[in-house]
């Protein structure tokens, strides 16, 4: 258990290096201009569509968990490579866990967006 007293001057900061942190995702990280491409059509397809607040929430849950998950699998991409420059089986497996956890997350923000978005879609069309 940490005793150091509450600082919202260190809880501040820590914000700041959270900020960081999405800096070096979007600055290095190629998949995420993926996602925030995707994130960006699901959100102008649900004011174009007007989704429901039920139907928001599902939509920013999945585009928070995809985010998520990439920032968990660069973390670990990244720890696997500082711990152990050449390559190693244990290694690849940590990073091929990884994206399939991005992969999963990825895949299940799809289906919400089929749901929600393609009965919308075929209402407007039909």
């Amino acid at each position: 258990m940490n005793n150091e007293k509450f600082s919202v001057k260190k809880r501040i900061k820590s914000f700041a290096y959270a900020f960081a942190g999405l800096k070096v995702l979007f600055r290095e990280e190629h998949n995420s201009h993926i996602h925030a491409v995707a994130a960006i059509l699901a959100i102008a397809a649900g004011f174009l569509l007007r989704i429901s607040a039920l139907e928001w929430t599902a939509v920013v849950i999945v585009i928070g968990m995809v985010f998520a998950a990439e920032i968990l699998n660069s973390s670990l991409e990244r720890t696997a490579d500082f711990v152990k420059a050449e390559r190693d089986d244990r290694k690849r497996d940590i990073k091929d866990l990884g994206a399939a956890a991005v992969l999963v997350c990825a895949r299940t923000a799809a289906i919400v967006g089929c749901i929600i978005f393609i009965p919308k879609i075929l209402d407007v069309l039909i």
